[in-house]
């Protein structure tokens, strides 16, 4: 399976990254569609660019809950597998406000989501594991043409900030 990259550049905001349309190559040659839409570059950084897209709402609070905003505006690189609004609010009932109420619990849950690097949806189809900032360890595999973190789905990759790379997933994942 190949990811296409889409050029251009857009600004997108916090995770919920919507999918943009490919561009053209520069051949007549047809490119195949990837089933994972691809985002251009950004000229903002991971929090910025997140907070920007709209549908990142709760994972911006989650970050400024947790004392992360700032590490996530840091230098980098860091590839961030970016939770959207709508797989928050898919929790069991109660587990996002525990988590808001325990800072250590909420800062476990989202460094899981961070990996130190810019790795590409090109790097992460040949994976099978990715180690978290966290310190455990992310299950990565292809099924059907999409790009699976654990039971998380990438829904946008490539989604480029200045210090790093996001890839919009449809769940929370939760370390164990």
């Amino acid at each position: 399976m190949r990811f296409v990259r889409m050029r251009g550049a857009v600004l997108l905001a916090a995770a919920g990254i919507a999918a943009i349309g490919m561009a053209c190559g520069g051949d007549d040659e047809e490119e195949e569609a990837s089933p994972i839409p691809t985002a251009p570059a950004a000229t903002a950084d991971i929090v910025d660019t997140a907070v920007a897209a709209g549908n990142f709402t709760t994972l911006a609070k989650a970050l400024e809950e947790a004392g992360l905003v700032q590490t996530l505006k840091g230098e980098g690189p860091f590839t961030v597998f970016a939770p959207t609004d709508e797989a928050f609010a898919a929790l069991p009932a109660g587990t996002l406000d525990s988590l808001l109420a325990n800072k250590d619990e909420l800062t476990k849950v989202l460094t899981y989501h961070v990996v130190a690097g810019r790795v590409t949806s090109d790097q992460v189809s040949t994976m099978t594991e990715a180690t978290t900032v966290e310190g455990s360890k992310l299950m990565i595999r292809v099924e059907n043409g999409q790009a699976r973190i654990n039971d998380a789905t990438v829904v946008t990759a490539d989604v480029q900030a200045t210090n790093g790379v996001i890839h919009v997933i449809d769940r929370v994942l939760i370390p164990e």
